[in-house]
C-alpha cells in the first residue's frame, strides 16, 4: 500500500507478540489503522459499538463485519441505545465496559485505539482551557498499562492529514460522522476552531513539545510504588499535588478515570471509595489503593489488621487475594 503512515518501533515490537483487539468504528482513523496493521502482518480482531445515533450506524456495523470476514478476523459488536443526557460520557463508559468484557472473556493482551496527533493536541487544549497541570496536559500515552491489559495507540505521533492521504491514495472505504461537526460538543469546538488548523501548520513542533512534556511529567510522579497484585502502596508525600497524580495514574490502571470531584473528595477525606469500585486510603506515611470489595473475613485476620493498623477499606481485598500483612508493613 502507498503512503503508509509509520508506526513507532516500540508499538510494532509489542504488537508482533500479543493478542490484539482493535476498537473499530468505520471512521477514517480506525479504518486506516485496520489496513496499516494488516499491511504490517500484525494479528488482531475488531470490536464495534453501534449506538444507533445515525442512519449510517447499521452500515458501519455491517462494514466492520464484512472486513473481519474477508480478513479472517473475529468481529465483536454491541448494539445499544443511550440517552442524550451526557451522551459522550455514557458512550465512553459503555464502550470501554464492552471492550473489557471481550478482553476478559477472550484473553486479549492489548486494546488498540486509533487516536492520533491531532487528538492528543485537542486533548491538550481542552485541559488547558479548564486549568490543568503538566501531568494532565501531557494527556494520553502511546502505551498505557491498565488492570489486565495494555492500551496501545500506534498512531499517536501521526498527523490526521497523513491518515486521510493514506485512505485517499489507496481508495479505502470509510464513513464520515457528521456529529463531529456539531459544536454543541466542547471537543468539536476545540477541534474545528483551533486544534486541527494549528496542528496542520505546526505538527513537528507539537510532536517535539509532547516528547519534552512526557519526559518532564515523569519527574513529577511518585517514584516509590509497592505493587502486590492490584494493591498499590505509595509514599504519602507532603505535597498533595504529587499524591493525587500518583493516585490518578494507579486508579486509571485499575480501569477508572478520576473526575475533578473525585480528586477533591480523595484529598479532603483521605479515606474514600471511588466510583463504588476502588478504595483510596491515606495513613501517616503511606497511601493504599486497591479494588473495593465486600467479603466475610476471618476474625483472626481482622484482629491482626487492627493491631497493625491496616486500613479497614483495604482489608477485604487483602483477605480475598491472600496478601499477608507482613508484606505491606
Amino acid at each position: 500500500m502507498q503512503q503508509l503512515p509509520k508506526l513507532s518501533a516500540n508499538a510494532i515490537e509489542i504488537l508482533k507478540t500479543t493478542k490484539n483487539l482493535l476498537a473499530f468504528s468505520g471512521g477514517s482513523d480506525s479504518t486506516a489503522l485496520f489496513f496499516i496493521l494488516k499491511e504490517l502482518n500484525i494479528k488482531f480482531d475488531v470490536a464495534l459499538v453501534n449506538y444507533q445515533t445515525r442512519k449510517e450506524s447499521s452500515l458501519e456495523e455491517e462494514y466492520a463485519k464484512q472486513l473481519a470476514k474477508q480478513n479472517n478476523k473475529e468481529c465483536f459488536t454491541l448494539t445499544c441505545k443511550l440517552e442524550n443526557n451526557n451522551f459522550e460520557h455514557n458512550a465512553r463508559s459503555t464502550r470501554y465496559t464492552f471492550f473489557q468484557e471481550i478482553i476478559d472473556k477472550n484473553a486479549y493482551d492489548v486494546l488498540l485505539t486509533a487516536h492520533h496527533l491531532n487528538d492528543k493536541f485537542e486533548w491538550f487544549l481542552m485541559q488547558l482551557s479548564r486549568g490543568a497541570g503538566a501531568v494532565e496536559l501531557s494527556g494520553m500515552n502511546e502505551v498505557e498499562e491498565t488492570q489486565n491489559f495494555k492500551t496501545i495507540r500506534p498512531l499517536l505521533h501521526v498527523e490526521k492529514k497523513q491518515i486521510e492521504t493514506f485512505l485517499h491514495v489507496n481508495k479505502i472505504k470509510y464513513f464520515l460522522d457528521a456529529s463531529n461537526n456539531d459544536k454543541k460538543y466542547f471537543r468539536n469546538q476545540i477541534r474545528n476552531e483551533f486544534s486541527n488548523a494549528f496542528c496542520e501548520k505546526y505538527a513537528n513542533g507539537i510532536k517535539k513539545s509532547f516528547d519534552y512534556l512526557q519526559r518532564d511529567t515523569k519527574r513529577l510522579l511518585p517514584k516509590n510504588t509497592q505493587h502486590i497484585k492490584n494493591l498499590y502502596i505509595l509514599e504519602n508525600n507532603e505535597d498533595d499535588l504529587i499524591n493525587i497524580r500518583g493516585i490518578d495514574k494507579i486508579v486509571k490502571k485499575l480501569g477508572t478515570l478520576l473526575s475533578s470531584a473525585s480528586r477533591e473528595e480523595i484529598l479532603r477525606t483521605k479515606d474514600c471509595i471511588v466510583s463504588s469500585k476502588i478504595a483510596v486510603v491515606f495513613s501517616q506515611n503511606k497511601i493504599y489503593i486497591c479494588p473495593w470489595i465486600k467479603i466475610t473475613m476471618d476474625k483472626k485476620f481482622k484482629e491482626a489488621c487492627r493491631v497493625e493498623k491496616i486500613p479497614s477499606k483495604i482489608r477485604p481485598y487483602m483477605y480475598k487475594e491472600n496478601i499477608s500483612i507482613e508484606t505491606i508493613l
